[in-house]
């Protein structure tokens, strides 16, 4: 088995022509490396890269990498509800929408496991009654093998877990549809555990199936108990797709 290939996230800066050699120093501190640089009349742009731990895909998902996302906080509930798609008049709650950083205190509740999933019939695993799903959300590594197993074994099963919100960007160019990466556990910004698991292209009210009433917002950090169906499992982005079944706001 040949040796696996570093993972990077990128970015591109600019800097003031003549000092290129103090930017790049500045970001050199920060663990970036310059890998090019081209020069305009006033302003030059370095290129850089920093190698991402396996350990801590949470800061690969919304710093940049093959999954960069957009640190957002949606608002929902305080002003109206999304539209299913963009193809009519915008809601003002879409209006709402702003890059912001969030911190959300997610009130603890306690945790009951459906008999089945809507729709599909057959038990819902959770980390109580399935060690395989058990020993999945404490992985250290995204990209671990056991994920693909995992995806393949139980394709189509409903599962339930504990997670929050890890990364949340608009699905292409809409602007109700989004891309939500998941965590494991409660949310961190400096460590993260289990798969990256990810929704996608969902509208953030009607496909999320909310177990109770729309909440006011939801963005990074937000806490939440996720009752999905497994889909796909991507090893080459190493994004393991869920279909949202049911979401509680913990």
């Amino acid at each position: 088995m040949g040796e696996e290939r570093p993972r990077y996230e990128t970015r591109t800066v600019k800097s003031v022509r003549g000092m290129e050699a103090r930017a790049a120093a500045k970001w050199k501190r920060d663990g970036w490396e310059v890998i090019s640089q081209s020069q305009g009349r006033v302003k030059s742009e370095l290129h850089i890269r920093r190698a991402v731990s396996k350990r801590s895909w949470r800061t690969w998902a919304v710093g940049g990498g093959a999954a960069a996302a957009v640190a957002v906080v949606v608002v929902l509930g305080a002003t109206g509800v999304f539209g299913e798609d963009d193809g009519g008049t915008e809601s003002a709650a879409a209006k709402s929408i702003t890059p912001a950083e969030t911190s959300v205190d997610g009130s603890s509740t306690s945790v009951t496991t459906s008999p089945s999933a809507s729709g599909s019939g057959n038990v819902v695993l959770s980390a109580a009654s399935a060690p395989d799903l058990a020993a999945l959300l404490q992985l250290g590594d995204y990209c671990d093998g056991s994920i693909k197993n995992f995806a393949e074994k139980y394709d189509g099963r409903s599962i339930t877990f504990d997670g929050s919100v890890a990364a949340l960007n608009p699905h292409g160019d809409y602007k109700t549809r989004y891309d939500i990466l998941i965590g494991a556990g409660d949310f961190s910004a400096t460590s993260a555990r289990g798969p990256a698991f990810q929704f996608t292209d969902v509208n953030t009210v009607s496909d999320l199936h909310y177990a109770e009433d729309v909440p006011d917002t939801i963005g990074v950090g937000t806490n939440l108990t996720v009752t999905a169906t497994v889909g796909e499992y991507n090893p080459t982005t190493c994004l393991f797709q869920l279909k949202p079944v049911k979401t509680e706001i913990r």
